[in-house]
């Protein structure tokens, strides 16, 4: 253990540019988590129901409020997760992103301040535009945050640093859950019990914004724009060395040969091309496929409703819901931690998705058999074992399928479509966001205990899914993952699952060496490819630079 720890220490020093600005970057999603965990317990409290008139309503005219004030944020995030698309091609994704936190930034204060000198009707609107706005901001940082991220970490930690973003949805989610909590504790019922959680949500965006102005652009943005120098000098600090350096001049080498051909696509010419063969439709859809069957494993349902659902469960008082709340927030953090840190990169994409997948499912199950086993009693011992399952519904959604599915896209897509590919499966992210927040409280009221049976065998669906169809993309750069779909699919996915060779017997995919040895020249630009390689100032060997018996390239710096 004291090994493994000193080994993660040196690393840290080590990769200390990369990490700091993954930390940066994944700050906004603190937002996204916050945005996320606050709404829940804030439209629990009885303040806030009195303060907007929604005590007099009924049940059911409550619960479809409740519905619309959580949904409009995903709404918001729909629309600019797609706009991220075009925004963060056309200007970069550094510029995107400092725009995305200023426009967080206007709906939280507009959120803090609504129904100050109107009417409480009046001020359910101005609640519903500044979700709506607030949700704008982070539906652009979600989509942007993966593909920036992905793009300029290390290889030998991309998934750690992409796994960030999970860990800071956790510590979002957590502090917004406490925060939750503490006001129905410590702050007398009024305006400022509701409207604290509000105001306390501006602080990550602020740190956001700040620590954003200190990252470099994203130096394959930069290279896809031509321009060269300032890339070298994104890498150099990225990988803290010098520009001129044979690691990073080979890294900005292989860089340009992958775009040669490539450069400044249009965003309707990105979209037109996810479609102009079967690897490269199959590779952007992935991303899109692995956040749709994240938002079934109910993970936003408890989110969102953790309060009603831990009533549902026998816990009555308010304090006491959000306290249990509170609780599961910080069972998830503490997960998403150990796992960024020891599983990740050791374990790889496909395990974490298909242990969690299964793990989850089973919780969901169990928690589904107790509440149809047991509906509308008080608290038992049953009770108490449900709560523990809820629990460790956290702790393996964290362990796989709580952030897995942002690394694994982000390493899937190619990367002349990938802001394209990732603005596509964050959009397919609020979508399923805001179907899953409208739907829940009906579920709920309708089908009850159903309604974890269908989070439960969706869960694992999306284990199969993982099982038959991914191959392991852990430790490949990213200009290497085109290779783990070009041939073998589903036999190379089979293979790095676990006892997957069971059901091949002897059949083998074709090594990824030997499809990158054929893979000397790019062959998808409609020019002469020795003659624009030598105009953009590459040597036709740099695109497989890896060939070479140059040992620079298991240099772990490379991105």
């Amino acid at each position: 253990m004291a090994t493994t720890l000193k080994r993660e220490l040196q690393d840290i020093i080590q990769y200390r540019n990369a990490y700091f600005l993954a930390f940066s970057a994944t700050t906004g999603y603190v937002c996204f988590g916050w945005d996320i965990g606050l709404i829940g317990g804030v439209i629990a409290l009885p303040s806030f129901e009195e303060y907007f008139g929604l005590l007099s309503e009924s049940a059911s005219a409550r619960a479809n409020l409740s519905a619309n004030i959580v949904s409009v944020l995903q709404a918001g995030g729909f629309f600019g997760a797609l706009f991220s698309s075009y925004f963060g091609s056309r200007f970069g994704r550094k510029p995107v992103l400092l725009a995305s936190a200023v426009i967080y930034l206007i709906g939280s204060i507009i959120q803090s301040t609504a129904g100050i000198g109107s009417s409480p009707a009046v001020g359910l609107q101005v609640l519903y535009f500044s979700r709506f706005l607030g949700g704008m901001g982070v539906g652009l940082m979600s989509a942007m945050v993966p593909t920036y991220v992905s793009e300029c970490a290390p290889r030998a930690i991309r998934g750690r640093c992409t796994g960030c973003i999970e860990v800071a949805v956790g510590l979002g989610n957590m502090l917004a859950f406490w925060v939750n909590y503490s006001v129905s504790l410590n702050i007398s019922p009024g305006q400022m019990q509701w409207r604290l959680p509000f105001i306390a949500q501006i602080i990550p965006g602020a740190l956001f914004l700040f620590f954003m102005l200190f990252q470099p652009e994203s130096p394959r943005w930069l290279v896809e724009r031509g321009n060269y120098e300032e890339a070298a000098a994104a890498l150099a600090y990225i990988a803290r060395k010098d520009q001129d350096d044979d690691a990073v001049v080979l890294t900005l080498n292989e860089i340009r040969a992958d775009f040669i051909g490539k450069h400044k696509l249009p965003l309707l010419t990105q979209f037109r091309k996810m479609g102009e063969s079967k690897i490269i439709f199959l590779r952007c859809i992935i991303p899109s496929l692995a956040t749709f069957f994240q938002q079934w494993s109910g993970t936003n349902a408890i989110n969102y409703y953790a309060p009603e659902i831990f009533a549902g469960l026998g816990i009555s008082s308010t304090s006491s819901t959000l306290f249990a709340t509170g609780i599961y927030g910080v069972v998830k953090f503490v997960v998403t931690l150990i796992t960024l840190a020891f599983v990740i990169e050791s374990w790889g994409r496909k395990r974490t998705l298909i242990y969690g997948g299964l793990a989850q499912g089973t919780m969901m199950l169990w928690i589904g058999g107790y509440s149809g086993a047991h509906p509308n009693q008080g608290i038992v011992p049953g009770t108490y074992v449900s709560i523990v399952a809820i629990y460790l519904f956290g702790v393996f959604f964290s362990l796989g399928w709580g952030f897995t599915p942002l690394v694994l896209g982000s390493e899937v897509a190619p990367g002349h479509l990938r802001t394209a590919a990732m603005s596509l499966a964050t959009a397919v992210t609020w979508l399923f966001t805001y179907v899953i927040a409208q739907i829940t409280p009906i579920m709920l009221d309708h089908i009850t205990y159903g309604t974890y049976l269908v989070f439960g065998v969706a869960s694992f669906i999306m284990a199969a899914w993982v099982y038959v169809f991914i191959p392991e993309t852990t430790g490949y750069p990213l200009e290497d993952i085109k290779y783990l779909f070009e041939k073998d699919i589903i036999i190379r996915s089979l293979e790095d699952a676990p006892g997957g060779r069971i059901f091949i017997g002897k059949r083998r995919a074709v090594l990824v060496e030997e499809l990158r040895a054929i893979d000397t020249l790019p062959t998808n630009s409609p020019k002469d490819i020795s003659d624009e390689l030598r105009l953009e100032g590459v040597s036709p060997q740099s695109h497989s630079l890896r060939n070479s018996s140059s040992q620079k390239w298991e240099d772990p710096l490379i991105i």
